[in-house]
């Protein structure tokens, strides 16, 4: 940080100074502290407690980050903090630690990182509300059987809902929309009872026996058990192995011992299917963390995780800073996962946060995949994680065999060759399931005028706008831009009504699935169909009950969810990442399609995955064929290694964003002559150049990328140039973010 603060407003010099300075971080874009005399009632604020202080005409909620005796400039320039909001620090030691550290790793300012570090409300200088009013079986309601409500179906499903724990109103409204009728009916019948408390689920049975673990998973869960203090384990197992077996065997005597799990997940997709078999399993006091809940609720969560309440807590990447009482381990799901990366404002690594969390905490850290980033494969190489291999299907299931369908002269239905859709057709007819996976939304990416050429660009973004049959639009999926589809061609000179679509969107393959299969049920899987409340959970059991035969989605299917009716497999197109600049783009497009071929054949009926592809010789697809992650990884590491890329050099990303294409890269020019005035040996400042998408939301976009040898280097450079880009002139008319370890060039 830098030692010569910013201050704020100015105050007469007849100030006291006898308790000390206060220095706090304030949620504003400079990489500073800010010093303030204590209030004038009552103790100083300690480290950790939020206050409200002056700042600049208003008033501003920051964190008191430290308590010392001198100002660091004239006495007279200080304002007294306005308020003390806590009478303790939000945070344990170790984590306001971490917090304190990530804002210098990260080179971001101090007050944003803690102020993401807290609930909305606290970060708005509020006090906790009273926690939303949950729902829970009586002794009389568990008794009762739902499958004898059978003519009251809404209060059947309320009272299936609630088999698995309380739950709050708003989260049984998924379940009976018309909620209060039944609800009240139930609750007359003594069956159910409502209680305020905070957001936990308390367990309500005894917990399930899981399977016999195989001889690598209790290996594994061994090695687990034996950690003393921190150690980094990297759980590599192939699809379908039992990584989560493991999980709850490693978990289970933390619990025991009065502990607490943070489990991390990169989606909240995936929370439903993991929430339910916790509860099963582990019967555990459980609370959950992610945007989609309610603000109530999630401070509620947070609460009960902070007080030890909660023995477990899942939750997605901004989870990592919920502060735990009494920490035993950190599980993270699906390690490798962009997901983890925060990509606005406080741009930070939810796995590498999580190990650092771990080590400073002294408690093991677990992180499972099937397909390892390679940083985590290189870590483990350099001695840093212990790897941990479960090398077979647990249950004794089989890998599926993978095969590619050559494209080339291949007339599509919908996106489909006509071998695939026959595979479709005979799994069905056999009584299973197919898996269709596409990523990309929408009908088509391209609506066309084939007379003059017309498509509708998004204007305000460097991108096409996608076509939405279903919806009757054109979307713009990067800044959420849309209109109507015209009739005919809206150029003046043209008119043709006869226009066309280029390129398969998942509504147009979920289309061709119901001509060819009329009678099955194909549930569509993606953001669009499931932005209700409750709607993906609804589909994710038409799945898992086998109700639905046929299933369309985008990456939502693909990470880690247990189909155990899916035997076939379709990659509709498999080409997107083969030739793209980003540098990492190769290895997602690996780990997609691995992830997604092992939701075929998990159970006792073998599965099959078909690859369609243009370019079926290129050499990603040799070891995808053979489930060999390992030789992708390692020719694809040599490729790094001799590009000077991650993980063998370390990078960070500038980027600037402006109504015209010259004030971006004036700034960055700037930025650019100021790091390479540093001399640090070895960094180097490349560009500027166009980001890939270069219009974004009306603004051009730039960017400037930082090299250096190793992590030291790159961290001696940044740390005088983030605090010196605040000073440059072209930067303050403009937006700019540095982002250290980017996990994409985009």
């Amino acid at each position: 940080m830098n030692d010569r603060p910013l201050q704020p407003d100015r105050a007469d010099t007849s100030e006291r100074s006898e308790a000390g300075v206060v220095r706090v971080a304030v949620p504003v874009p400079l990489r500073r502290l800010f010093d303030y005399l204590p209030p004038e009632t009552g103790p100083a604020p300690v480290p950790g407690v939020r206050v409200r202080v002056p700042f600049r005409g208003g008033d501003r909620i920051g964190v008191v980050v430290a308590v010392e005796a001198h100002a660091r400039v004239e006495q007279g320039r200080l304002k007294r903090v306005a308020e003390t909001l806590d009478t303790e620090p939000l945070w344990p030691a170790p984590l306001f630690a971490l917090l304190h550290w990530a804002a210098g790793y990260y080179h971001h300012p101090e007050g944003e990182v803690f102020d993401a570090a807290l609930p909305g409300v606290l970060g708005r200088g509020g006090q906790p509300p009273e926690p939303p009013r949950l729902w829970g079986l009586t002794g009389a309601g568990r008794e009762v059987d739902p499958v004898g409500l059978a003519r009251a179906p809404r209060q059947q499903a309320l009272l299936e809902a609630l088999q698995d724990g309380p739950l709050s109103e708003a989260e049984l409204r998924t379940v009976a929309p018309n909620l209060r009728p039944p609800l009240g009916r139930l609750a007359e019948r003594g069956w159910i009872e409502a209680r305020a408390g905070a957001r936990v689920s308390e367990p309500t049975v005894e917990p399930e026996p899981g399977p016999e673990l195989n001889p690598a998973q209790a290996e594994a869960v061994a090695r687990i058990k034996a950690a003393e203090g921190f150690a980094a384990f990297l759980l590599e197992g192939v699809t379908g192995s039992g990584k989560t077996e493991v999980y709850f065997h490693a978990i289970r005597p933390v619990l025991d011992r009065g502990e607490q799990v943070l489990v991390l997940v990169p989606e909240i997709a995936l929370t439903p299917q993991l929430l339910a078999r916790f509860r099963r399993r582990l019967t555990p006091r459980l609370t959950v963390l992610h945007s989609g809940l309610a603000e109530g609720e999630r401070l509620a969560g947070w609460e009960a995780a902070r007080s030890g309440e909660a023995q477990v807590v899942i939750g997605t990447r901004s989870a990592v800073f919920t502060p735990l009482a009494n920490p035993g381990l950190i599980v993270i799901d699906e390690e490798h996962d962009p997901s983890f990366k925060q990509q606005e404002g406080f741009r930070y690594h939810g796995r590498d946060l999580a190990l650092a969390r771990g080590a400073r905490e002294a408690v093991p850290v677990v992180m499972g995949t099937a397909t390892p980033s390679l940083e985590s494969l290189y870590n483990a190489e350099r001695g840093r994680f212990q790897r941990l291999h479960l090398p077979e299907r647990a249950g004794g299931a089989q890998l599926p065999g993978i095969d590619l369908l050559d494209m080339r002269g291949v007339a599509e239905d919908g996106g489909l060759a006509p071998a695939l859709l026959r595979e479709v057709v005979a799994t069905v007819e056999r009584g299973e399931q197919a898996l269709l996976f596409l990523n990309r939304r929408g009908y088509a990416p391209v609506l066309l005028c084939p007379g003059c050429g017309w498509t509708q660009e998004c204007p305000h973004c460097d991108r096409p706008m996608t076509f939405h049959r279903s919806r009757r639009l054109l979307l713009c999926h990067l800044c959420g831009h849309h209109g109507p589809v015209p009739v005919q061609c809206p150029e003046a000179d043209c008119g043709n009504p006869d226009l066309q679509t280029v390129g398969y969107g998942v509504e147009q393959v979920e289309q061709a699935l119901a001509r060819h299969l009329p009678d099955a049920r194909v549930v569509r899987v993606d953001r669009d169909t499931t932005r209700r409340k409750g709607s993906l959970e609804s589909k994710l059991d038409a799945i898992q009950s086998g109700q639905a035969q046929v299933i369309v989605g985008t990456q939502m299917v693909v990470k880690g969810h247990h189909f155990p009716g899916v035997t076939l497999v379709g990659v509709v197109a498999a080409d997107g990442g083969l030739y793209s600049a980003d540098f990492r783009a190769r290895e997602r497009l690996f780990q997609q399609i691995l992830q997604v071929a092992g939701r075929a054949g998990r159970a006792e009926r073998p599965g099959r995955v078909w690859v369609q592809t243009f370019h079926p010789e290129h050499p990603v697809f040799e070891p995808l064929k053979a489930h060999d992650y390992n030789a992708f990884a390692e020719m694809e590491l040599a490729e790094r290694r001799a590009a000077i890329l991650p993980p063998f050099a370390p990078l960070a990303l500038l980027r600037s964003e402006a109504p015209d294409a010259d004030a971006a890269n004036g700034f960055l020019e700037a930025a650019r002559e100021m790091g390479r005035s540093q001399g640090v040996e070895g960094v180097r400042f490349l560009g500027p150049a166009p980001a890939p998408v270069e219009r974004l939301e009306g603004r051009s976009r730039a960017q400037l990328l930082v090299t250096a040898p190793d992590r030291k280097a790159l961290h001696r450079a940044l740390a005088p140039w983030a605090p010196g880009l605040e000073s440059i002139p072209a930067g303050r008319d403009l937006r700019w973010s540095l982002d250290v370890d980017p996990a994409d060039l985009f």
